[in-house]
């Protein structure tokens, strides 16, 4: 299946005050097309009443609704997609009971996980954490900018690679420059003021990076953008 991968994945997370659905529309009134739902803690039953929330207003909008972590879940919703981190369902069991029609991600910090993930089919890979991020519990080492360099320049022709972890709207330009594909931010658009301006802030600095027309990487190669979706 061809899967058309966003730029910019925005996450939700536990924000006082405010619930993931509202949380994913004021990312998807800034902008966003791609949301994770990530839920913590939560019996199925109340993470299945926040799904069916969230995935009204991802239909609403018209954005991509993918599950972190909960295969079942996104099958019995109907979601987009799952995101899998290490210590979730192995991607090809995944595939087994969501099928062809479903994206799936997987979460990795190294090159030996990125090549495993790719020869399990995940659809695209999330890379990081590129810095220390209060979102994720039993955080993997920390890349930086020079982690994401690394691995970017041997996979980012192959399979989509989205950076995440801490990521600011100063970093997007820098990271865009390694032949990423796009980056996941949280944090950066949940706990903002005004988050659907901090989401189009993030939106616009990556139509901004794909209207270039080469993309240089750090070894005098360049790179074409890819012509997928913000």
């Amino acid at each position: 299946m061809k899967v058309e991968i966003s730029r910019l994945h925005y996450i939700t997370q536990d924000v006082f005050g405010f619930t993931h659905a509202q949380l994913a529309e004021f990312a998807c009134k800034g902008g966003t097309d791609w949301v994770q739902l990530r839920v913590k803690n939560k019996p199925y039953e109340e993470w299945l009443k926040i799904a069916q929330e969230t995935k009204l207003v991802c239909l609403k909008y018209r954005a991509k609704l993918v599950i972190n972590d909960n295969v079942q879940l996104a099958k019995e919703i109907s979601a987009d997609g799952v995101h899998l981190g290490k210590e979730d369902m192995h991607p090809k069991e995944a595939r087994k009971i969501l099928g062809n029609g479903f994206i799936i991600g997987g979460s990795t910090n190294n090159t030996e996980n990125v090549r495993r993930q790719m020869a399990d089919g995940c659809d695209y890979i999330g890379l990081g954490p590129f810095r220390n991020t209060t979102t994720k519990e039993k955080l993997n080492p920390i890349l930086g900018l020079d982690g994401i360099i690394k691995i970017a320049e041997q996979f980012g022709n192959k399979i989509p690679i989205i950076a995440i972890g801490g990521i600011k709207l100063d970093d997007v330009a820098s990271l865009m420059q390694t032949g990423i594909h796009g980056v996941a931010v949280s944090s950066g658009i949940n706990l903002a003021e005004d988050k659907s301006a901090a989401a189009g802030k993030f939106v616009d600095a990556l139509i901004s990076i794909k209207k270039l027309p080469l993309v240089p990487l750090y070894k005098g190669e360049t790179k074409q953008p890819s012509t997928s979706s913000i």
